[in-house]
């Protein structure tokens, strides 16, 4: 690898705002904000909205959403426009 084009890679803490928890893991991505670990060490912490923890295709609370209904239901509603 080419040395200076690269950005730092290091252990860094992600922690997920919606579930409440955290994974550490190893990124490029940095913060000005740290956090002491479970190892006594302290990490830079990344604050992310939704992660496996907390997605709902993760957590099995999943919709599934009837298009074919919703398009029914349209159609009841204001009729088909430009039917001939």
């Amino acid at each position: 690898m080419k040395s200076g084009i690269h950005p730092a890679y290091g252990p860094v803490v992600f922690r997920d705002k919606a579930a409440g928890s955290a994974f550490l893991t190893r990124s490029t991505a940095s913060s000005g904000k740290t956090i002491e670990w479970e190892d006594g060490n302290t990490y830079p912490v990344v604050d992310v909205e939704i992660s496996s923890a907390s997605h709902p295709f993760h957590t099995g609370t999943a919709r599934v959403l009837d298009t074919a209904g919703r398009v029914e239901r349209f159609e009841r509603r204001y009729g088909r426009h430009g039917a001939n």
